[in-house]
Formats: structure tokens, C-alpha cells, sequence
């Protein structure tokens, strides 16, 4: 067995002997070929792992994921939330980033929703600029300063269920960014959830309330979101668990005006969301408004389904299972100041027979 090197001289290729081995069978026998692979192996970083296991070794390595930050920070840079949390924290003293802190906790929400306590974990997985350093005491103090109470002289437009934070100046200051001569708010869709909590804190904004999620044991949230035509958020709301939704809708929407300088208001909401009490505030401050009408708890309504008027085909009846739901429509006005749109859908009227209205015929009614 020879230790050769090959050389190209004359275009041609040459073999130079550097040292004979000695016969393979003799070295085979005596274990010294794997002595002396085991040996050159050393100088080999891939045949070191790759022989570990053979030799009784363990080998720690160790991966991170980067598609996180590749795809969400870009995100993030895009919408500008950087520049923003920098404008705000000017003058703040904090040893740590607070932007770095908020990023972290943003991608552990989307990805793995957890407490800040999980996501103190969850970055060692993943790499992401700037939060390796970062701490569980980071995250909560980042947490407390999006929820710090402004001063009293920038408290308009608070709603009497909470106060305005440092998070209501970085939605604003977001909306204003890319706001333009061509995307006012003209359209909104506003919606409210709870949920709960479970553990020792939160007695101002924890409160017995209806639990969405059926757990009425627990101390309750409300979570309003408002959301452009495009689907964009434009802001979020957090309110104590026993504020009803009768009772956030015209907070709510005076709060958008004056945060965000909408001009024009027109409510479109189901009949859940407005009382008598909440329906004369909004007409008080002359909104348009456009809501559902329950034929059970209105005798003005009964008497609009049944009066004479002739119904114009929206949607023929189909036997596509595919196609639209039959529908037909007709337009009736109260006093010349009330407009009702009498919906009938005899598909619907025969699912839900215990709720008549005209007859057997299921309906439903909108006013504005």
C-alpha cells in the first residue's frame, strides 16, 4: 500500500511515491490502517462528526430558524413601527430597547401565543437582531410602558372605560404615516370579543362579564378592533369584562373621530349592538345609522312586513347548491323619515319555522 501524489507534468499526469504503507492485508490484520485513518481524521472537521458515534463520542450542535425575521421584521420595518417606537421613546432612559423587546414579544404572539414568560424562551430558537441580550424584566417593563397613561392634558377623546396610553400614540402616529389624500377612514368595520384570565392581578380590568368562550368563572376582558375597508387595523380597544357593547358603540366611535378626523359617520350594526338608550345618542349627534331590526320586540316592524308592497327578485330560487340563497326585497317608509328593507328568503323562513314573520316566511328587516 503506497502513499502517492499526483502530479501533471508535460500535460500529462505522474505519480510520485511519498511512502510505502506495507502490505494491506498485514495492516488490516493489525489495526494499523484504522490507527492511522483515526489519526488524519483529527484534521478533518466532517469525518470528526460524522466518526462520533462510532467511537463513542457525542457531538452538540446547535440551529436556529431565520424565517421569522426574514419575512415579519420586513414587516415590521415596512409599516414603519420602528421609527415610530424610536420617535416616541426620545428622551426615555432605558437601558435595554424597547423596540427590540415589543418586536420579540409581536413574532412570539403570531407564532407560539404565549406570556412573556414563554417568549423569553421561545427567542433562543430563533434569530432575530438585537433580542439575545434581552430579558424576562425587559419584556414586562416594555409591556407596562405600551400601557403607561398619558397626562391628563392628552386625555381627549378617552372613553370612560379606559384611558389613553402611549399605545393609542403609536396607532395614531402609524395611521398618519400612511395616510394620504386617498385613504381616509370612509369605511370601518368595528368588532368586539372577550376574553379571560386566569392567576392574581388585573382587578381594574378584569370584571365579571359574558364569556364568549364559555368560562364565566374567570375575570373577564372586552377586545374591540377597528379595521380599514382594506382590512388594515387601524386601532384596539381593551375594556373591563362587564362593559356591555351597547355601551362601547358611541365611545368607540367618537373616540375615531376625534383620534383620526372622520368626517362622516354611518352605523351599521346588528340590533344587539344598539338600545333605545344608545339610539338616541346617535341620532342626538345625527349619524347615519343602518341596523337590524328583532321582529319579536318591534310592533313597528310587524306592522312594515305586513303592509302591501310588492317584493323585487334579487336572487332566484336555485336548485344549485352553489348558487346565492333565494332573495327577495322590498322598500318601505315610516312617516317619511324611517326606511325599512324588508328581507324574504323562504329557504330561511323553513329552516327556522319557530321564528315566523309574514306568515311562514322567514324575513328580516334593516331601518335607517
Amino acid at each position: 500500500m503506497l502513499l502517492v501524489d499526483n502530479e501533471r507534468v508535460n500535460g500529462k499526469v505522474t505519480q510520485r511515491v511519498l511512502f510505502r504503507l506495507g502490505r494491506l492485508d498485514q495492516l488490516l490484520a493489525s489495526g494499523q490502517l484504522d490507527s492511522l485513518i483515526q489519526s488524519l481524521g483529527r484534521f478533518s472537521e466532517k469525518l470528526a462528526v460524522l466518526g462520533a458515534p462510532a467511537r463513542g463520542d457525542s457531538v452538540t450542535t446547535r440551529s436556529t430558524r431565520i424565517g421569522v425575521t426574514l419575512i415579519f421584521e420586513r414587516r415590521w420595518e415596512a409599516c414603519s413601527i420602528g421609527q415610530v417606537l424610536s420617535t416616541l421613546l426620545k428622551g426615555r432612559r432605558f437601558e435595554f430597547s424597547v423596540e427590540r423587546a415589543n418586536l420579540l414579544t409581536v413574532l412570539h404572539r403570531l407564532f407560539a401565543p404565549g406570556s412573556d414568560r414563554a417568549a423569553e424562551k421561545w427567542k433562543d430558537d430563533y434569530t432575530i437582531e438585537g433580542v439575545a441580550e434581552l430579558e424576562l424584566h425587559h419584556l414586562y417593563r416594555s409591556m407596562a410602558w405600551l400601557g403607561e397613561v398619558l397626562p391628563s392634558t392628552q386625555q381627549d377623546g378617552a372613553t370612560p372605560f379606559s384611558p389613553r396610553t402611549n399605545k393609542d400614540l403609536i396607532e395614531e402616529a402609524l395611521f398618519a404615516r400612511r395616510r394620504d389624500l386617498f385613504n381616509d377612514l370612509d369605511m370601518v368595520s368595528f368588532d368586539t370579543t372577550s376574553i379571560y384570565f386566569e392567576g392574581e392581578g388585573g382587578e381594574t380590568i378584569g370584571q365579571p362579564g359574558y364569556s364568549k368562550d364559555h368560562r364565566p368563572d374567570l375575570k373577564q376582558m372586552v377586545v374591540g378592533m377597528v379595521l380599514d375597508r382594506n382590512g388594515n387595523p387601524v386601532c384596539s380597544e381593551l375594556w373591563p369584562g362587564n362593559t356591555a357593547d351597547v355601551k362601547s358603540l358611541v365611545p368607540i366611535v367618537e373616540r375615531l373621530q376625534s383620534r383620526f378626523g372622520i368626517r362622516s359617520i354611518c352605523i351599521v350594526a346588528d340590533r344587539g349592538m344598539i338600545s333605545v338608550e344608545t339610539l338616541a345618542k346617535v341620532e342626538l349627534r345625527k349619524w347615519r345609522y343602518i341596523l337590524g331590526v328583532r321582529m319579536r320586540s318591534s310592533t313597528e316592524a310587524k306592522a312594515v312586513v305586513a303592509r302591501a308592497g310588492r317584493y323585487a327578485q334579487v336572487h332566484p330560487k336555485s336548485d344549485d347548491r352553489h348558487d346565492p340563497s333565494p332573495l327577495q326585497v322590498k322598500e318601505v317608509w315610516v312617516e317619511d323619515a324611517r326606511r325599512y328593507v324588508v328581507c324574504l328568503n323562504e329557504d330561511q323562513g323553513k329552516r327556522q319555522s319557530n321564528r315566523t314573520c309574514s306568515g311562514a316566511l322567514g324575513c328580516d328587516g334593516l331601518y335607517v
